[in-house]
């Protein structure tokens, strides 16, 4: 495991995403998802828009660290506002 610099940013991120991962697989089998449409062109799953905002997560990051000098914290503040909506309206 010395090929990651394993931050506690880092670790925390992975926990993160396993915890919400855990969160999706318990809200499933207590009420399965019905596919519906929202403001995506398609029409999508409970999984399918957590995969979106997962995605959408790390292209905003690294666009972040692209454009910015700033603190990363502000990236993941718009990330999980993003989230929120694409699991809510998406």
């Amino acid at each position: 495991m010395n090929w990651m610099a394993w931050t506690l940013p880092t670790a925390l991120f992975f926990v993160a995403v396993a915890s919400a991962l855990l969160v999706m697989i318990v809200w499933e089998l207590r009420s399965p998802t019905l596919t519906r449409r929202g403001f995506l062109p398609m029409a999508t799953t409970r999984g399918d828009r957590f995969f979106i905002a997962l995605l959408a997560s790390a292209f905003a990051h690294i666009a972040w660290l692209a454009v910015s000098d700033g603190p990363v914290l502000i990236a993941s503040g718009l990330s999980l506002m993003g989230g929120f909506v694409l699991m809510r309206w998406g």
